[in-house]
């Protein structure tokens, strides 16, 4: 039997609209950002957002039921990830459709990047020039398990909870490059109050590790440079 155009149609965008509606929750917006990070078992991105397991749980079946992600169950825990890269293309899509939208948004998310102006943040084109030049160093705040997932190549694992015992072993003959999570990275925002304490200078990568996929820029996996 011949399938009616219009009820094709209809199926077509209640299949968009259950990925609309799993998306329009800012928790599991927000899951999703850090799973595009890294893969995580329910406990340790509970852990993360402050959400309990039970609801952290919910929110992630919700996501996985939309295809958005799929799970892995080892023993006693299942670790969840992205069901593709294109999960993570669509963040970075969402973040720039949002940003460009949404002037509210916009000022809080680039003037809140440590309330840095100009002068203190760096944008993807010319950290790639300097570092061409082995004029900086990139240092990586995010946790190790998404260094690991997954990294801009040369960027130093520096995790924040390691970052102020780890300071005399930065390479300071360079400018200091903080990368994390992208504009609304909170490591990010804590590391730049570090050095600010300090008085050392230091910037803030404006891109994450997903706008540099995205790019189409190389991207390291591993633990090559973690510094001792």
């Amino acid at each position: 039997m011949k399938s009616n155009p219009s009820t094709i149609k209809n199926n077509i965008y209640f299949e968009i609209a259950q990925v609309v509606k799993a998306l329009a929750n800012p928790i599991r917006l927000e899951l999703l950002h850090l799973l595009c990070q890294a893969p995580r078992t329910v406990e340790n991105i509970a852990q993360l957002t402050g959400q309990s397991v039970a609801t952290t749980s919910h929110h992630l079946r919700t996501l996985l039921a939309a295809r958005l992600l799929t799970a892995e169950k080892n023993g006693l825990y299942v670790t969840y990830r992205p069901a593709s890269d294109d999960i993570g293309n669509f963040w970075v899509r969402l973040l720039d459709l949002t940003r460009n939208h949404l002037v509210d948004l916009q000022t809080l998310g680039i003037a809140n990047l440590a309330e840095v102006d100009a002068d203190q943040s760096i944008e993807r084109v010319t950290l790639m020039a300097q570092m061409r030049r082995d004029e900086v160093a990139l240092i990586d705040v995010r946790p190790v398990e998404e260094y690991e997932a997954g990294h801009i190549p040369g960027a130093l694992s520096v995790p924040l909870e390691n970052l102020e015992e780890m300071l005399p072993s930065l390479p300071w003959d360079r400018q200091i490059i903080i990368c994390g999570r992208g504009p609304f990275c909170m490591p990010s925002l804590m590391a730049m109050e570090i050095f600010h304490r300090r008085n050392q200078r230091a910037k803030c990568l404006v891109d994450d590790i997903l706008q540099w996929k995205a790019a189409g820029l190389p991207v390291k996996v591993g633990t090559d440079d973690l510094v001792d």
